[in-house]
């Protein structure tokens, strides 16, 4: 075999060997970047909410148990966030009005949770809640008080929250639908406000269907 031959099955051989890469570091071309793959990941684990305490802007205490028997799209967000979390809250009540209101309460309840329990106490989501027409019914604006309880929600549900050393935290941000039963069926775009709610009115109707 002489010297350029050996060159072209080398070079093959690199090209083969880097399209297996690409190929199954990407979950089969489905996913390409890292977030796409964690994301893919989580969806195809399905976690189940873990035992939290939840307060709200209301001041009411209750477990995620309060939610049995419905559906909820949940966020993460701090409130003195003055960046990514407006705008998941803003398209958050998008996706609130866009999705029918025959649902609204009955199938399905919407829920942000803070990452800053510390600041976030419910005066102030009382008063963040007005900001995006929360109803505090409907949809809620809690916290957490329990960090270890927070810190095992936000690992289970592939939540990453680093604090800046200065108030403020970089995060990722998506839409968390959980399941009647506490698990967690979709991870959905925030920006696609559209996409979310028909998705989240596909699923809900296709529900409905199968009780009656």
């Amino acid at each position: 075999m002489d010297a350029k031959w050996r060159k072209r099955v080398a070079i093959t051989m690199v090209l083969v060997f880097g399209s297996l890469l690409v190929y199954f570091g990407t979950d089969g071309l489905t996913a390409f970047t890292v977030e796409t793959a964690r994301l893919n990941e989580l969806i195809e684990e399905q976690p189940t909410f873990p035992d939290v305490t939840l307060e709200d802007s209301e001041e009411r205490v209750y477990s995620f148990s309060e939610f049995d028997d419905k559906y909820v799209l949940i966020t993460f967000i701090y409130t003195s966030c003055t960046t990514v979390c407006l705008d998941l809250e803003m398209n958050m009540a998008q996706v609130y009005n866009k999705v029918p209101e025959e649902f609204i309460g009955e199938d399905i309840s919407f829920l942000s949770i803070s990452f800053d329990p510390t600041v976030d106490d419910p005066e102030t989501l009382d008063k963040y809640k007005g900001y995006f027409d929360s109803d505090g019914e409907t949809w809620r604006m809690a916290r957490i008080p329990d960090q270890q309880e927070l810190d095992n929600l936000l690992d289970e549900f592939g939540v990453i929250v680093i604090p800046d050393g200065y108030g403020d935290y970089a995060h990722n941000a998506a839409f968390y639908l959980v399941d009647s039963n506490g698990k967690l069926v979709n991870v959905m775009d925030y920006q696609d406000t559209d996409g979310a709610a028909d998705e989240i009115t596909r699923i809900l109707e296709s529900n409905r269907g199968n009780q009656s």
